[in-house]
């Protein structure tokens, strides 16, 4: 490199950083500047006409059995008792059954047809069961790995090895910020109803990607965001002046370093100056009428999945492109049947809640609602309940461009296997990428030499739930 290539890379950098501070500078008091400076995301234009702008993912961690959920199975009822066929279990993976005596168990509830097509669903969700004609229940999911941990992994980066991007960073880094005021990624806990496996933070991460894409952590009590409030004695205006001095010296590091690292602090320290205005209220719930509240069964604030669900509603409202509420309580190794209605009551009415009330305000058609677990359980006996089981289980998608009211694939006989219109997570997630107008093939990213994408190398749109 010459020694005038090498000053004029320098002067260059020093301008763009100066540029760049000075536009995150003027944003804090005009916000509409930033909006209006920075573009979409890295898909400009987009692939195909998008039919969704936003998607709730409502996680039921721990893996929700389809036997008692939305796969009734007679021949598996038949069958209670008797020994699994081994034509069904030799050689394949099982968690915690593996050598032990395998006897099928019928499921532990009753089911009972819903809706224009008769959609069967069990007693624990009657609420669900009242959505049955504005929902896709999707029969035959297929995932890769069997433990709690890399299943989630799996599910929200495509990958079981921890590092990757998650589903949320991928849609953020392609489409661009969607809300001037608050993070484009938001995740919700809740937990009840039995084991509750812990959720590791780097499932929201943006792994290769820039840090700005990563989701964002909403407490589900008190203050969602840690010092959202300002400390006594510092008004709105010094704690601009504060900012504004902070990414001063950011830009200069950034016109000495080129880091591009440095932009992502300039913008997230500009996001949390923001929040410190939308955030409370966002959380203000007093505009709410009492009859919307009731129908979420929830007290708002208090940290459990119903009022994370009205949250998730109000952040919708506010242009948050991905929602990601996890509630922890499904892992029914044992005591399935008391610990399945315990769970199902928590989430229950407020997943119809959320569906009916988007539909009510017209935004069912472009928000995409998804409800599952990482896996489902076996149609074998572990106990009083059932282990992992990755080779066949139940989601259910709605709004955002899916098809309403259709039963999509199924398993077998017992429930075992996934053998018709096979929905494997990859293709969920092309699926999802088509539905936000992107081709999951041209969405990547290059590191370490190599262009990775959310699906890998696999993945293909699943045409027959798109409405």
């Amino acid at each position: 490199m010459t020694g005038e290539t090498a000053l004029n890379r320098r002067l260059f950098l020093g301008q763009a950083g100066k540029g760049l501070g000075l536009m995150a500078l003027g944003s804090l008091l005009r916000p509409e500047m930033l909006k209006a400076s920075i573009g979409g995301g890295i898909v400009n234009p987009l692939h195909v006409a998008p039919r969704a702008k936003r998607v709730i993912f409502l996680c039921m961690a721990g893996g929700p059995s389809h036997l008692e959920s939305f796969d009734y199975k007679p021949e598996l009822a038949r069958m209670d008792g008797k020994a699994m066929p081994d034509s069904f279990t030799k050689g394949q993976p099982i968690a915690q059954l593996q050598g032990q005596t395998l006897t099928c168990r019928g499921p532990m509830t009753e089911f009972r047809p819903y809706g224009q097509n008769g959609t069967l669903v069990s007693d624990y969700f009657p609420h669900i069961a009242g959505i049955v004609d504005d929902i896709a229940v999707v029969k035959s999911m297929v995932t890769e790995q069997i433990n709690h941990d890399p299943a989630h992994t799996f599910i929200n980066t495509g990958s079981g090895v921890p590092g990757r991007p998650s589903m949320g960073s991928w849609l953020t880094y392609g489409l661009g910020d969607s809300s001037d005021n608050l993070p484009s990624f938001v995740v919700l806990t809740s937990v009840g109803g039995g084991q509750a496996q812990p959720i590791a933070a780097r499932q929201w991460h943006s792994g290769f990607l820039p840090g700005k894409y990563q989701g964002v952590k909403f407490l589900s009590k008190g203050d969602p965001v840690l010092y959202i409030s300002n400390p006594d004695g510092v008004d709105r205006s010094l704690q601009a002046d504060v900012i504004q001095s902070i990414n001063r010296i950011n830009s200069l590091q950034k016109g000495v370093t080129g880091d591009p690292e440095i932009s992502t602090r300039i913008s997230q320290y500009e996001m949390a100056f923001q929040m410190q205005a939308s955030v409370p209220e966002l959380t203000d719930f007093s505009g709410e009428p009492q009859h919307i509240i009731d129908m979420y069964g929830c007290r708002p604030g208090d940290g459990s999945f119903a009022s994370n669900c009205l949250l998730a509603r109000r952040l919708a409202e506010r242009n948050v492109r991905f929602i990601h509420l996890y509630h922890r309580g499904w892992d029914h190794h044992g005591n399935l049947v008391k610990d399945m209605t315990t769970a199902s009551k928590l989430v229950d009415q407020a997943s119809a809640a959320l569906v009916k009330d988007l539909k009510q305000r017209g935004m069912l058609d472009d928000t995409l609602v998804v409800w599952g677990g990482e896996f489902g359980r076996t149609p074998m006996a572990q106990g009083s309940g059932r282990d992992h089981h990755i080779k066949g289980f139940t989601w259910w998608m709605a709004g955002g461009g899916v098809k309403p009211g259709i039963s999509w694939g199924s398993t077998d006989e017992l429930g075992y296997y996934a053998v018709q219109d096979v929905v494997h997570v990859h293709d969920f997630h092309a699926t999802m990428m088509h539905l936000f107008g992107i081709d999951h093939k041209k969405l990547t990213f290059k590191f370490q030499g190599r262009q990775y994408r959310l699906t890998d190398v696999h993945g293909h749109v699943v045409k027959g739930l798109l409405a």
